[in-house]
C-alpha cells in the first residue's frame, strides 16, 4: 500500500513504484546501460504512474497547485511531444482566437482524457478574453 507522506522520496523508499515507459526499474537507469543500447531517450521519461504519485506526495504535503501540476503532467504523459508544441504555442498570447482554444480544450477532454488539461486551457481562454489575449480575426 503506498503511503505518500511515508514514501517520500518514492525513489529511494519506494522505488519499486517507479518504472520507466519501456518497464526498467530504477535501477536499471545507469550511464552504462544507456551505453550498450539498454535504454532508450524514453526511458528518461516519468511515467503517469509515476507523476501520479508524485502528485498524491504534494497533495499530503500540503502543496495543492504543485499536485495539480503533476496531474496535469501525467495527462500529458499520452500525449506526443509535438502536439504538446502546438497547444503550447496556441496558448502563446494572441496566437488562438476563444473557439480554437475552446477546440483544443475539448479535444483534450474527449480525445486524450486529460479533464485537468482541458480545465487549464479553458481557464486561460478566460483570462485571455478578459485581457485581451486573444488572436483578433
Amino acid at each position: 500500500m503506498f503511503d505518500p507522506t511515508a514514501d517520500y522520496p518514492l525513489g529511494a523508499r519506494r522505488p519499486d513504484l517507479v518504472q520507466t515507459p519501456g518497464g526498467h526499474s530504477l535501477d536499471e537507469l545507469t550511464l552504462e546501460a544507456l551505453r550498450a543500447g539498454r535504454l532508450v531517450a524514453a526511458d528518461m521519461r516519468a511515467t503517469s504512474k509515476t507523476l501520479g504519485l508524485q502528485a498524491e506526495v504534494a497533495l499530503a504535503a500540503g502543496r495543492a497547485p504543485l499536485a495539480s501540476n503533476l496531474g496535469r503532467a501525467a495527462e500529458l504523459t499520452a500525449i506526443s511531444d509535438e502536439l504538446i508544441l502546438e497547444i503550447y504555442t496556441a496558448l502563446r498570447p494572441h496566437r488562438s482566437t476563444e473557439d480554437e482554444l475552446e477546440r483544443w480544450a475539448e479535444r483534450l477532454e474527449h480525445e486524450f482524457d486529460a479533464p485537468r488539461t482541458a480545465a487549464f486551457v479553458r481557464e486561460a481562454k478566460a483570462v485571455y478574453v478578459e485581457r485581451g489575449f486573444l488572436r483578433r480575426l
